[in-house]
C-alpha cells in the first residue's frame, strides 16, 4: 500500500468511511495526535455524562441495543454542525437497527442545549466536560494539545462491545456510510435477516 503525500494510505484516502477494525492508520501523526482509538472487539468503557444540567445518560442505559458514539471536537464548528445535522436527518435509518446515537464533545450542557436547539437535533449530546475529555481519553480519541476530542465514530453491539471504529481527519465530515455498514454487519442484524 502506497502512502500519499498527506501521510494517508492511498486506499484510505479514497474511501475514508470504509469500516476499520480499530484505529484508522491515517489519523494525524504529529505531536498533537491522540493515542490509538479502541479497537473492534474491545468492550466499550461505560460512562455517565450530563445530557442536561440535571440529567445524566449512561452507556449502560442502552444495553441490549446497538449504540453509535459520535465524538466530535466542538459545538458550533462548521464541520461538526454539518456532521450532526446529517446524522439527525438520517436518524430513522439508524433507528431501523434499534440503534441509539449519542453525540459527545467537551462542550458543556448549556452549549449543547443551544447547539441542539439551533440545529433541531433529536438525539442526545453529552458533555464530556468535567473532568474534561475523560470519556474521550478512555476511548483513545482525546487531543490533549487542543483540549478536544478527535472526530471519531464507534458502533457498539447490544452487549456493549465495539464492533467498528473510525477516526476521521479532524476537518473532514466522515459521513454515515461506515456507520450503516457497521450496523448491517452486527450479529443481531445478521440473525434477523436470515
Amino acid at each position: 500500500m502506497e502512502t500519499a503525500s498527506n501521510g494517508q494510505h492511498e486506499t484510505e484516502a479514497r474511501n475514508p468511511t470504509a469500516p476499520v477494525n480499530g484505529a484508522s492508520s491515517h489519523r494525524d501523526t504529529g505531536p498533537r495526535a491522540a493515542p490509538a482509538a479502541l479497537q473492534a472487539g474491545t468492550p466499550g468503557p461505560d460512562f455517565t455524562l450530563y445530557a442536561t444540567p440535571d440529567q445524566t445518560v449512561s452507556l449502560g442505559d442502552f444495553r441490549g441495543r446497538p449504540v453509535i458514539l459520535v465524538f466530535y471536537p466542538a459545538d458550533w464548528s462548521p464541520v461538526c454542525g454539518d456532521q450532526v445535522a446529517l446524522y439527525n436527518e438520517i436518524l430513522p435509518s439508524f433507528q431501523e437497527f434499534d440503534a441509539q446515537m449519542l453525540g459527545i464533545s467537551v462542550d458543556g450542557t448549556w452549549c449543547h442545549h443551544a447547539f441542539a436547539d439551533a440545529r433541531n437535533l433529536v438525539f442526545p449530546l453529552l458533555a464530556d466536560f468535567e473532568p474534561k475529555g475523560e470519556v474521550a481519553r478512555r476511548y483513545g480519541v482525546y487531543r490533549s494539545a487542543e483540549g478536544v476530542s478527535d472526530r471519531a465514530l464507534f458502533v457498539l453491539d447490544a452487549d456493549g462491545v465495539i464492533r467498528w471504529s473510525y477516526v476521521s481527519p479532524i476537518g473532514v465530515n466522515p459521513g454515515a456510510d461506515g456507520i450503516l455498514r457497521a450496523l448491517i454487519a452486527l450479529p443481531q442484524h445478521q440473525e434477523a435477516v436470515r
